[in-house]
């Protein structure tokens, strides 16, 4: 049975028990800053269970897309050498949010395995909690599962959470019988159950846990509002059994993916050699490449483009192994799409995206492996032995993207060793830092200081009226003093909550004797407080709502405008431009894209074009709502990490733009007035920013470089239609002039060299040069090392030089000095390292920093020793 048909048959078998199919979710986890991916059928289910949100129905089901690459759940380092480990997988899983609990649970998971899948019944056991009675009876009554077939695990194998803290729960695993033939269905005790679980003689298919509980930040449990379900199963695992083969690597989820690598590579390898575990890696890592990039995470050196940037370099690095010298993943990651894309359509629609990137990902790392090869060889030259600093080898992973086992491969092969402890070290500084990133942008109820302390004026349901109106007369249905005054919750609220980069609004609460001035709007759980200070004597009661109409109306033009822009993007650069961010504000916008390189003037001044040409049509802006999969159907742009439900808010331009969209906007884009591009720069490797102005802070920003302009005039004595032609003939005076000054200068620096070579010391036929210098830049200093390199004939020289405060050596060496093994980075390197400097560079040319000045001659008086210590150890 093919995978396709096991995960129809499996969201079939509980769409007829009354379960809700939900599309797959995002692999990046909305509104969830403790995650760094979606690593589990649960996740966006995560605040239904905790009763912070409402989904419409009790029973779900659902095949979504996890990865288990980085944070607590990270199998990256084990994919490729075990049958199971993967990067990205399928979990199939049913959910029931208050509804059935265990009974039924265990009757649906045995029903589908035994009658749906056919699966043998006496090659299927169960785990409980050693503490669940009722789950034990349960697989006794229902399943006629012997006891002995049922075994009682403590915490670590049957007790489930998604994380340190959040939803957890009891849990019951189901495992099927993968011993050899003569040995199954034999009884054996729960110790060696579990020795060969391990050694994958038993393989867990289905978990099903009992959602009881809420784990704080302290480790106590507390009860969820109503006991759930939820059940996971690894569709990959499930395809093992009914395929008959024993690696999840040999179903038809891979196989044709390493038969592409193995194509494109040429290289036959067995499934149990070091070749087959290479390959292995290849189609793992094309398939978490593929969906990530679809699902807008994009490779750089931080958060989730760091664990994608590892696992598309670790799948690199295992092609390099086995000789491949050309981008390999890209060809693998097709084959994805192909293999996939009918059931994730983002795969087929984003598909230019997806191999462009990934195909420039690998030549980068290709040529980095390269660069990374010259960095080796300064801190583990040939010949040589000892140990590599940490920090080295951290560098060769952070900035190479170089694999430590690699390092330690390539140290080993020369004499040296790794100070992995050292490594280790610099990783963890890493991720602390990027963990305290993480939990600095957490926001949540948990934290909250708003979260409780209310009192309750009126039992109402909440509306949001601010797409319609700006002011409305309502009634506060609760308060809570705050430090610097009070927070409400209003009936009818017309003010906007911080979401989808725009900006929360501002404004006004009037009530009897008394004035709020809104300065925040938080969203608690369904329903939003204004925050702000107090004027008079508050009393709840009816109040009037007035948000800041001038700030609203300039944020709902750049709002609107962020819209022309993608459109514009995608018209100019094209359809792989997806946002990856925005912020909407009263004074500015800013928007975040996706693109591979810088965008051109050219293109930057057709965008805007476009986007101005669009506000010029004064075309209706047309807000409305429809079902999620008709607005995408219709061609309604969607953003890959926020989580839609099943009714969207659909903004449409006609002819221009269709996108989800639940801000405020203009009610024509002619009233965006003028759009103007400040700057286009990158956020990070992938993502571009552009930065724009609209409306009236577009409009003063054309008077004020009006403005410079006229004073540019004025200053070059010209009138302003001849300012570019003054200023293009006043650089080339000034060049003119620069050519002058370095003549000079280069004599001077002729006389200087001049002089150092008539008072060299001689070291074994070597001349070595130690003095102070006085230039004038760092520039007129290498100037000066690269006369001594031509003149010196063979030998060394070591400059010193203090510039703008700072005390810095310079050093030259001959290429034949260099072959006897005196080099310019070592040679600066231990005579800086003597005065507490720190220096590094090529073997030709290097310099290094003396932090105190008072220090330089100190170090230059190391040079001549030293020449003479490494000389001598050569004819040693």
């Amino acid at each position: 049975m093919r995978a396709d048909e096991i995960r129809s048959r499996f969201l079939d078998f509980f769409a007829k028990r009354g379960h809700q199919v939900v599309p797959s979710s995002s692999l990046v986890p909305s509104d969830d800053p403790t995650l760094l991916f979606t690593n589990a059928g649960m996740v966006p289910f995560k605040k239904i269970f905790l009763g912070a949100e409402e989904a419409g129905y009790r029973r779900a089901t659902t095949a979504q897309k996890c990865v288990r690459a980085g944070g607590k759940h990270n199998d990256l380092e084990q994919v490729g050498f075990t049958d199971r480990h993967h990067t990205f997988f399928e979990m199939l899983g049913n959910f029931s949010f208050g509804d059935y609990f265990k009974r039924e649970a265990i009757e649906f998971a045995w029903e589908f395995l035994t009658e749906d899948l056919g699966m043998p019944k006496e090659r299927l056991w169960a785990t409980v909690h050693h503490s669940d009675d009722q789950a034990a009876k349960l697989w006794e009554e229902i399943a006629g599962l012997p006891p002995e077939r049922i075994f009682r695990l403590g915490d670590a194998d049957n007790f489930w959470q998604m994380a340190d803290t959040g939803p957890c729960g009891p849990c019951s695993e189901v495992h099927f019988d993968l011993r050899p033939e003569g040995e199954r269905g034999t009884d054996l005790p729960a110790e060696e159950f579990v020795v060969k679980g391990e050694a994958g003689e038993f393989l867990e298919i289905w978990n099903l846990v009992f959602m009881q509980f809420d784990r704080d930040a302290d480790g106590e449990l507390h009860s969820l509002p109503a006991p759930s379900i939820d059940t996971g199963a690894g569709l990959e695992r499930i395809a093992s059994v009914m395929q008959g083969v024993g690696s999840n690597y040999e179903t038809d989820l891979f196989v044709t993916l390493i038969d592409r690598a193995k194509s494109i590579i040429g290289v036959p390898a067995e499934y149990d050699s070091a070749a087959g575990v290479s390959y292995r890696v290849v189609a793992d890592h094309a398939r978490a490449t593929a969906f990530l990039l679809a699902d807008g995470v994009f490779p750089s050196n931080e958060g989730r483009g760091y664990v994608l940037r590892r696992i598309l370099r670790r799948a690199v690095r295992h092609a390099w192994l086995l000789g491949r010298r050309e981008p390999t993943l890209v060809h693998v990651v097709e084959a994805v799409i192909e293999k996939m894309g009918d059931v994730y359509p983002e795969l087929v629609q984003r598909q230019e995206h997806l191999l462009r990137t990934t195909r420039a990902e690998e030549e980068r790392f290709l040529s980095t492996i390269g660069e990374g090869m010259l960095r080796f060889e300064e801190i583990a030259p040939a010949g040589g032995s000892g140990v590599v600093p940490g920090e080295d080898v951290f560098r060769l992973y952070d900035t190479f993207g170089y694999p430590v086992d690699l390092t330690e491969l390539m140290a080993e092969e020369r004499g040296y060793t790794v100070d992995l402890e050292g490594f280790e070290r610099e990783l963890e500084s890493q991720r602390k830092r990027s963990r305290e990133d993480r939990a600095s942008s957490a926001v949540g109820i948990g934290n909250d200081s708003l979260a409780d302390g209310w009192v309750q004026v009126v039992n109402h349901e909440q509306e949001f009226v601010g797409y319609v109106c700006d002011q409305v007369e309502t009634e506060v249905l609760g308060y809570r003093p705050t430090d610097a005054g009070v927070a409400l919750q209003l009936e009818e609220n017309p003010f906007y909550s911080e979401a989808g980069g725009q900006v929360s609004d501002t404004g006004h609460v009037y009530g009897e004797g008394w004035t709020l001035s809104v300065t925040a709007v938080r969203r608690l759980g369904g329903r939003v407080a204004v925050v702000g200070s107090v004027e008079g004597d508050f009393r709840p009661g009816r109040v009037t709502a007035a948000v800041g109409v001038s700030s609203r109306r300039e944020t709902e033009r750049n709002h609107t405008a962020t819209h022309l822009l993608h459109a514009a993007l995608r018209k100019v650069l094209g359809d792989h431009v997806f946002q990856q961010g925005s912020l909407v504000a009263p004074d500015r916008l800013r928007f975040d894209f996706s693109h591979t390189g810088p965008v051109t003037e050219e293109q930057l001044d057709r965008i805007e074009r476009l986007v101005n040409e669009a506000i010029l049509e004064n075309t209706e802006v047309c807000p409305g709502e429809m079902g999620y999969r008709d607005a995408i159907d219709r061609g309604a742009m969607a953003l890959f990490s926020e989580k839609y439900g099943d009714v969207v808010r659909v903004i449409d331009i006609p002819g221009v733009s269709m996108e989800l969209c639940g801000g405020t906007h203009v009610r024509t884009t002619g009233q965006i007035g003028l759009f103007r591009i400040v700057s286009e720069s990158a956020v990070a490797a992938g993502v571009r920013r552009i930065e724009a102005v609209t409306g009236e802070v577009a409009y003063t920003k054309g008077l004020e470089d009006r403005q410079r302009l006229k004073e540019l005039a004025e200053l070059l004595r010209t009138q302003e239609e001849a300012v570019t032609s003054r200023v293009r003939a006043t650089i080339e005076e000034n060049r003119d002039l620069q050519k002058q000054l370095d003549r000079a200068r280069a004599a001077g620096g002729s006389d200087i060299a001049a002089g150092l070579l008539g008072t060299p010391v001689a070291v074994d036929g070597a001349k070595v040069i130690a003095a102070a210098i006085d230039v004038a830049s760092l520039a007129e200093a290498r100037a000066l090392g690269d006369q001594l390199r031509e003149r010196m004939g063979s030998g060394i020289a070591v400059l010193a030089t203090e510039l703008d405060g700072k005390a810095s050596l310079f050093a030259v060496a001959t290429d034949d000095l260099i072959q006897r093994g005196v080099r310019a980075d070592a040679v600066v390197r231990e005579v800086a390292a003597a005065a507490g400097g720190r220096g590094g560079g090529r073997p030709h040319m290097a310099q290094a920093g003396i932090p105190d000045s008072s220090r330089l001659q100190e170090a230059l008086d190391q040079v001549e020793p030293v020449v003479r210590g490494i000389l001598a150890g050569v004819r040693a």
